[in-house]
This record gives C-alpha cells, sequence and structure tokens, in this order.
C-alpha cells in the first residue's frame, strides 16, 4: 500500500502500543458536540470498532459503505453501528458488527481503550473502540452494508498536516471540517475525528 506523496511522512513510534494504552480512555466518555444547529434533537448509542491489525507495519481496517445505504452511503467508515438489546455494552455491540459486516471473529481482537464519543448529524452517539488484532483471520463482506474492506497504514495519521481543512455545508451551515485522503478515497465526518482522536493519543507520552 502506498501513501500519497503528497502527503507528509511522521513515522510510527516504537512504543506505539504503549503510548495508546496511556492515551485511551479507559471508559466512554463524552467528545466534542457539533454546533447547536447541527445538535440532532434525539442520539442513539451506537458503536464502531477501530481495528488496528498487528502486521509488521500497523494499519487500520476501514470499510466503504454500499451505495445504497439510506444513511452515510458510499461513506467511509470503521465496522459497527446501533447497540441492540442484546449488546451488553459498546463493546459487544463494536465486535457482533464486525463480525456481521467484515467477518473478524471476536477471537482475533484485543480491546485497547475507547476515543471519545461522536454524536453524528444522523442521529447516533458512536462509541469508538479501539482494537488490536491479529492477522490470519479471514474477511467476509455484508454486501449488504460494505462495498469493500480496505487497510490504510497507521502511520499515515501520525502527522496532522495529513488531515487537510475542508469547508462543507450540513444542513445549511457552514462548517470546515478536517479530511484526511489515501489512494483516491477520502475520509471525513465522524470517521476522520475518531482518526484525529487516534493521532491525539498516539502523541500522548506513556
Amino acid at each position: 500500500m502506498q501513501v500519497n506523496a503528497a502527503h507528509t511522512s511522521v513515522k510510527l513510534p516504537a512504543d506505539w502500543q504503549l503510548r495508546l494504552q496511556h492515551g485511551l480512555l479507559p471508559a466512554p466518555a463524552p467528545g466534542r458536540l457539533p454546533s447547536a444547529a447541527l445538535l440532532p434533537a434525539v442520539v442513539t448509542p451506537a458503536a464502531v470498532l477501530v481495528p488496528i491489525i498487528a502486521r509488521p507495519t500497523p494499519t487500520l481496517l476501514l470499510t466503504t459503505r454500499a451505495g445504497n445505504l439510506r444513511r452515510h452511503a458510499g461513506q467511509i467508515s470503521f465496522p459497527g453501528g446501533r447497540l441492540e438489546a442484546s449488546d451488553a455494552d459498546p463493546i459487544a455491540a463494536a465486535l457482533r458488527e464486525t463480525q456481521e459486516e467484515v467477518g473478524i471473529a471476536a477471537d482475533f481482537v484485543q480491546v485497547l481503550g475507547f476515543l471519545p464519543d461522536q454524536v453524528v448529524l444522523s442521529g447516533y452517539r458512536v462509541t469508538p473502540v479501539v482494537a488490536l488484532v491479529s492477522p490470519g483471520f479471514a474477511l467476509r463482506s455484508d454486501d449488504a452494508e460494505v462495498a469493500e474492506i480496505f487497510e490504510m497504514p497507521l502511520e499515515l495519521i501520525m502527522d496532522a498536516e495529513n488531515f487537510q481543512p475542508t469547508r462543507r455545508t450540513l444542513r445549511g451551515v457552514e462548517v470546515t471540517l478536517r479530511d484526511l485522503h489515501y489512494e483516491g478515497r477520502v475520509v471525513w465526518g465522524a470517521t476522520a475525528a475518531m482518526l484525529l482522536s487516534l493521532h491525539d493519543a498516539l502523541l500522548r507520552q506513556p
């Protein structure tokens, strides 16, 4: 996998796993809220898994959502979804959704901690569950929800300059978001915000 040459490169620290253990939250916690004009009237609890694949050069696993979905069609996201009645907590929801969407079983997953919750305009409060995933899993995508599964170098998010400010109009309100570009894909919105939070966690000294 090649990173666009336009990106600056900041190396992943050798102690990145120790930094994550120090920098991640031990339990779900609120994050920054959207502006009052964009804040949903009602929010539904949801969770995503932020899977770091433990390869010699660590990667993040992401998906491109199917184009026919009613919400966030075609956007890049982490595997996840709303908490169901059968889910004991956000971890259970993230693990269940990950197996349903991309086929990675919980046996391959070691939960490391949490990033701050993200409230999205579609009415969800999303808890990002960061996890280390052992290689050897077999991917199996749910074609009804997932158009593509891909990996991106974890190192890419180390450089804040790789997150480009972009003006967007959301529900009639002009906002500045931080977009991340990778191999022709644009990661934006809540997923990009989660990656920025992960960037911050990786920078914290243990």
